[in-house]
């Protein structure tokens, strides 16, 4: 076959895993340990024989005396030459020496074509000689063979293309022939390249479908050795474009996957040799390839036990693994530095660098250690041998510093040394790239102490940061800062990884477009923290992060997730670490708050992605974070002015149908909707910040369900605002607020202004923050508002009596009147009488109503058990605004009545009427609050969510102890319900006196007279002539009345 191609065989690169068959030694064949390493020993110096390491890279010479003989046969007769040839075949039947099969190629390369095509296939179908090993043969056959090929190329390809011969041995043969392209390459010398590709070809197809054993690897290592020592020589290459270079390297890469984790023989580095001299042919390797040969040459040499290990294992090897580490050591440096001259880039050294990451980071010290010393190695030729053609600026050069920077306290000194040195080196090549000569020498000087001194100071880690900050580029220094994040996770490293993060902050190293990337890395990274140092230190980077950029750390927090999940309260918190951010942090949010747009996409779900929803959202979060308390507080009338125009705002945008009904009795665990969020932290404001009195005014008169609906919005905040005003709650910062508002152009912001405005008229401490000129000139402003309703309260502010003191006289005099009419026997319509008081009342303000309070005070409460719902409801409710009209002067009497009212508002709790009893909550707790009960907010808690007997017990326990001492007046005022035809209060007293006569037994032998009982018993004596409920109290009780009337004083 003289055409020059090759038969049809496997397809170039074809799979080594698919083609190899092991061979599987006979189970009688064992071999020991020691057997093994002496048989590898042999054959690595059988191996190193043939091909010395040092003369991998070499170009091939021939022998000194082959010229001469050359010379010798080339004057020989024709006969004479084939008389030689025959005795030299005959010769070499009986023996095997490569002088032999030299001269044997030699005669070959002579004659004529007559004689070459008989003797090479004679000298092919040689079989190995008896008791020999199946190698001794195919270095001489393979040398004749190529010398030979010299001058007859086509010839000895056609014969090589029909191998093997059906009588030999595979294994022979595969070896045979990959010997025989490698000579034929290096003998061809210009006639080559036209062949070369396809010899490649047919060495990676015989290594493919050869059975893979030691013989195989050797003889591909050699072939592939003659093949790169061919194309080395520049008179061969120079232009020519290699396609079988990557197969090539592929097959090595098999090979050396293939070798046990130990050294044992020089193969490792041979073969990396090989690699390097191939990877410099044309055209370059591929990335991918590159990245391969990088990942199976590290593994090869780091995967590696420890030098101790080695030693302990090979007591008999000769080199020891020490020297033989070395050595494979160069040759990967080799290869490394191999990559770096054919592209001069520190893209290039990036590239080398990524490969490092799996043993930087590796658990094991001796893999991190060699990783270190590869990498110090590599930057150290660079630096001495490569001007970087072109100044390329990577950002991974950053994470690669950081995960440097992360072994300065490795527990190995070696790792810890080189690891500093490597960072010198690359902060050096940077800084040579920028041409700069002083911070140059200035990198250069830091390098030579950290030679010399290897103490972990705070000096280095400042030198450090300097010098990342003035040589690396802002994408630089983002990556970096993410691998001190990521390594937060591993225990090892996150002491060191938060610590050098503080000082990078701390540094002002973090520019603004940099705080994005950086927060989405800390958030991910919080979650695995494991030690509460590391993560003070981490949230104390996160203060210092959000001072310097609180307006970028606002947004990205707000940008990260949903407000409402709970990861990112610990962000937050940090920020409330420093008081002053913490008021920037709430001013942003409020600020936020107010980005409304006028127009929305329809769908609720698009519009919640809005930023002054999710500023919404984090102000409802913050107001249950303890750190925020005190700067909520301090921002108080703006959070209030903006969640009650944000509902406002989202009630314009049709989305009311999203706020639920309440139910205290379910836990609802779905996430709320906009409207429901705002309502939340409205309520959330007023009991996070301590002013629960108003929370509670609301709650109990359902004032909060008014925000629920567009069309009782302005009732509640009307509510809201006498609450507010009732309680001074914050009343001169919210008027300011809203004065201010009040000037917007927004017809919402005026809307709620002028409702807290005109309501805050009637507070008693209003004139100290404003003046009435003041108050005067902004509701006539507000007469000329657009808004209809702006104009109206406009007008109800000014015709109060702050601004009309004139009026006072006047209500009065009619509130005298509404008094002495409502103390008629049977005044007609009491509910509109009713009506008209508190009204009146509310008009009046802080100036009362004086003696009449009493009066009043009285009458309501003889309507307390009036036969019709409502009055009973209207009275009781009443009663509650009276008991905060008398004045100074009235207000101790008007106490005394409220505690006098005690018992029957109690009793009142139990009324059939639902509203009877959310009214006489109501002004139960506000006689709470007016008497000062110690525990006024647990039993608002209990008045507003309990039920049961266990809240009945808790409000029962909460009065008495509140009023230690007066059980026997209690006792007294719950005595007439015991005649009460309503059973629900009869049977309520019923349980009150029995809890008092059981449990305040000694009080009452103490504080009751012998007159009190004495009407006690009249009224409790009655209830054995009545229903069966009753004699059954009366039975269980009259044990303890018959021992008060023994011990009881005159």
């Amino acid at each position: 076959m003289a055409s020059g191609v090759p038969s049809e065989g496997p397809a170039v690169g074809h799979s080594r895993e698919e083609g190899h068959q092991e061979e599987e030694p006979p189970e009688e064949e064992t071999e020991t340990e020691e057997e093994r390493v002496t048989t590898e020993s042999e054959e690595d110096a059988a191996l190193d024989a043939e091909l010395p390491s040092q003369e991998i890279l070499e170009a091939h010479h021939s022998p000194p005396w082959e010229e001469g003989l050359v010379c010798r046969i080339r004057a020989m007769l024709p006969v004479q030459r084939s008389l030689m040839l025959e005795a030299t075949r005959q010769r070499l039947q009986e023996q095997n020496q490569n002088f032999l099969f030299h001269l044997y190629g030699l005669l070959l390369r002579e004659p004529g074509r007559w004689a070459v095509g008989k003797h090479l296939l004679s000298l092919l179908e040689m079989s190995p000689p008896e008791g020999q090993p199946a190698g001794a043969s195919p270095q001489g056959i393979a040398l004749a063979v190529g010398i030979a090929a010299a001058t007859h190329m086509e010839l000895v390809w056609a014969l090589l293309e029909h191998s093997p011969h059906p009588d030999l041995h595979w294994r022979w043969v595969g070896s045979t022939c990959l010997l025989c392209y490698g000579q034929m390459a290096l003998r061809a010398r210009r006639q080559m390249l036209p062949w070369v590709d396809n010899m490649a070809s047919r060495m990676v197809y015989y290594y493919s479908s050869s059975s893979y054993d030691h013989i195989l690897k050797r003889s591909f290592l050699s072939a592939a050795v003659m093949l790169m020592k061919a194309l080395k020589r520049p008179s061969a290459s120079q232009g020519y474009k290699f396609t079988q270079t990557a197969e090539l390297i592929q097959c090595l890469l098999f090979a050396l996957q293939k070798e046990p984790n130990r050294l044992v023989t020089l193969f490792q580095q041979k073969t990396i040799l090989v690699i390097a001299g191939l990877s410099s042919l044309r055209p370059s390797l591929t990335p991918m390839v590159k990245s391969t040969i990088l990942q199976t040459c590290f593994q090869s040499l780091y995967q590696l036990p420890p030098m101790e290990s080695l030693k302990s294992r090979s007591q008999l090897q000769k080199p020891d693994p020490k020297r033989l580490y070395q050595m494979t050591a160069q040759a990967l440096n080799l290869l490394l530095y191999t990559f770096i001259s054919e592209n001069k880039s520190m893209d290039e050294v990036c590239f080398l660098l990524q490969h490092t990451e799996p043993w930087l980071t590796s658990d094991r010290s001796q893999e991190r250690e060699r990783a270190v010393q590869t990498i110090f190695l590599l930057l150290k030729s660079v630096m001495d041998r490569v001007k970087l053609t072109e100044e390329a600026r990577p950002s991974v050069l950053g994470h690669q510093i950081g995960l440097l920077t992360l072994l300065w306290r490795d527990s190995s000194a070696f790792t810890k040394s080189h690891a500093r040195l490597s960072v010198c080196l690359i902060l050096q090549l940077l800084a040579q790239q920028k041409g700069s000569v002083r911070e140059f020498t200035y990198l250069n000087k830091m390098k030579n102490f950290e030679e010399k001194v290897h103490k972990d100071t705070e000096a280095t880690f400042c030198h450090l940061v300097q010098a990342v900050d003035d040589h690396l580029t802002v994408a630089q220094r983002t990556q970096l800062i993410l691998t001190l994040l990521h390594a937060l996770a591993k225990p090892s490293d996150s002491d060191l990884a938060a610590y050098l993060l503080l000082m990078f902050f701390e540094d002002h190293s973090i520019k603004p477009e940099q705080v994005a990337e950086i927060l989405q890395g800390l958030f991910q990274a919080l979650p695995a923290i494991s030690f509460k140092n590391v993560q003070e230190m981490v949230l104390k980077a996160v203060t210092v992060l959000g001072n310097q950029h609180t307006q970028e750390t606002v947004e990205v927090l707000l940008a990260l997730c949903h407000p409402s999940e709970r990861q990112m309260a610990t962000l937050w918190r940090a920020l409330a670490a420093d008081n002053q951010l913490a008021r920037k942090v709430i001013t942003l949010l409020y600020t936020k708050l107010k980005l409304r747009p006028p127009q929305l996409m329809g769908r609720l779900s698009e519009q919640a992605e809005l930023m002054s929803m999710l500023a919404l959202g984090t102000i409802y979060e913050l107001l249950y974070i303890r750190e925020y308390k005190a700067t909520v507080h301090w921002a108080f009338a703006g959070i209030l002015l903006g969640l009650l125009t944000q509902l406002h705002y989202l009630y314009e945008l049709g989305v009311a149908e999203s706020v639920p009904e309440p139910r205290d009795d379910v836990l609802d665990m779905k996430p709320l909707g906009p409207c429901s969020t705002c309502l939340e932290a409205l309520k959330g404001l007023f009991w996070t910040t301590n002013y629960w009195e108003v929370f509670a005014y609301l709650k109990l008169l359902r004032g909060w369900e008014l925000f629920g609906h567009m069309e009782t919005y302005t009732e509640g905040v009307t509510l809201l605002a006498r609450a507010m005003a009732h309680y001074d709650c914050e009343v001169k910062a919210v008027l300011g607020q809203s004065v201010i508002c009040l000037k917007s152009s927004e017809e919402r912001d005026n809307i709620v202004a002028i409702l807290l405005i005109t309501e805050f008229l009637n507070s008693q401490e209003l004139t100290q923050y404003m003046s009435w000129r003041a108050i005067n000139k902004f509701l006539m402003r507000g007469l000329r508002n657009p808004s209809p309703l702006v104009r109206a309260m406009s007008l109800t502010g000014l015709s109060s009596v702050l601004m009309q003191p004139k009026k006072l006289q006047l209500l009065r005099s009619q509130m005298l009147m509404l008094v002495n009419s409502f103390q008629k026997p049977e005044p007609k319509d009491l509910l509109g009488l009713m009506d008209i008081l508190g009204d009146t009342l509310h008009r009046m303000g802080p100036q009362g109503i004086g003696a009449c309070s009493i009066k009043l005070a009285q009458r309501l409460r003889l309507l307390f058990d009036n036969e019709e719902e409502e009055v009973r409801g209207g009275a009781i409710l009443l009663y509650g605004d009276v008991m905060y009209s008398g004045g100074p002067k009235y207000q101790q009497a008007l106490k005394c009545h409220a505690f006098q009212s005690l018992v029957p508002l109690l009793l009142h709790l139990a009324d059939t009427c639902p509203q009877v009893v959310m009214k006489t909550k109501f002004t139960f707790l506000r006689c709470a609050i007016l008497l000062n009960w110690e525990f006024r907010k647990q039993l608002f808690s209990k008045l507003a969510w309990g039920q049961g007997l266990s809240a009945e017990n808790d409000i029962f326990m909460c009065m008495v102890e509140s009023n230690f001492g007066s059980c026997h007046l209690f006792l007294l005022q719950a005595a007439p319900y015991l005649r009460s035809p309503h059973r629900n209060l009869k049977g309520t007293a019923m349980k009150f006196i029995g809890g008092i006569l059981q449990d305040y037994f000694t009080n009452l032998c103490f504080y009751l007279r012998k007159g009190d009982l004495k009407l006690f018993r009249t009224q409790f004596e009655v209830l054995q002539q009545q229903d069966s409920a009753s004699r059954r109290f009366y039975r269980s009780c009259r044990r303890e009345v018959l021992e008060l009337s023994r011990y009881v004083r005159p």
